[in-house]
Formats: structure tokens, C-alpha cells, sequence
């Protein structure tokens, strides 16, 4: 059963953390980058691996609305399911580079970020949202299934 009284609290918690940790990673891409070239540096290198510009601008468009959009809530579902091909073409390119586990900068990690983001998709905007999510489509017309 869920806990109508937790559950948004738990929607907030949730959506802070995902926002604030997509702040920590843009903050480490534009800044910290252990070869000091920042940005230009990793957009050089998605090039080099065969991803074209859209795909990285598709990157750091998901990123900073994760970044700007998460922690306010706002349309919190539909930016959370913008986010999820970004974290499962990461894990994709980590998978196949460095195996599964994340002591070698492997898949879990970006796994773990898209199940999250599923996660704070279908839970919804929680307390304090800035500007709901507008409904799924096709979901939620018949009867509501009880947890």
C-alpha cells in the first residue's frame, strides 16, 4: 500500500536529489574534466566515438533540463522521460567500453540513473511542484489501479 501522506514528500526527495546530481555532473563537465579541456574536450570525444552533434546536443539539452527543471518540479514527468535515453545510451556506451559494474566506470551507474528517472516519472511531480506535469495520454482514463 502506499502512504498518501509520504508519497509526495518521497516524489520531492527523489527529485531533488536527481536534480541537484545533474548539477554536480555538468558542474564536473564544464570544470573538473580530469584533462582540463572541459566541455570541448568531451564533445570532441563522442564525436571521435561516431556520435553526431545532434546526439550530443541532445545530451546536454537533457541534462541541463534535468539540472534546472527536476528541482523546481517543473513538468517534472516529462523531463524525467526526456532524460532515460540519455542514461540508457550511456549505460549502452560505458556497457560496451568497460563492462557492467561501476568500479570500472561500467553500466550500473547510468542503469541505476534511468530507473530513477522511470521511477520519478510514474510517481509524478510530488510536494512542492512549481508547474505539474500535464497527464499521460491513454493512461488513467478507465479505473485506477490500486497499489
Amino acid at each position: 500500500m502506499i502512504d498518501q501522506r509520504t508519497a509526495p514528500y518521497a516524489a520531492l526527495f527523489l527529485r531533488v536529489t536527481l536534480g541537484c546530481l545533474a548539477i554536480a555532473h555538468l558542474y564536473w563537465k564544464f570544470f573538473i574534466r580530469a584533462d582540463g579541456a572541459g566541455l570541448g574536450s568531451w564533445w570532441d570525444n563522442l564525436n571521435n566515438n561516431g556520435y553526431p552533434d545532434f546526439v550530443v546536443w541532445y545530451v546536454l539539452s537533457a541534462e541541463f533540463a534535468g539540472a534546472l527543471l527536476l528541482i523546481p518540479g517543473i513538468y517534472t514527468r516529462w523531463v524525467a522521460l526526456y532524460s532515460i535515453p540519455l542514461m540508457l545510451a550511456a549505460a549502452e556506451f560505458w556497457l560496451g567500453r568497460t563492462g557492467f559494474f561501476f568500479t570500472s566506470a561500467g553500466a550500473e551507474l547510468p542503469l541505476l540513473w534511468a530507473t530513477a528517472l522511470l521511477v520519478q516519472a510514474g510517481v509524478g511531480d510530488g510536494a512542492y511542484a512549481l508547474k505539474a506535469s500535464p497527464p499521460f495520454p491513454f493512461i488513467g482514463r478507465g479505473r485506477a489501479a490500486h497499489a
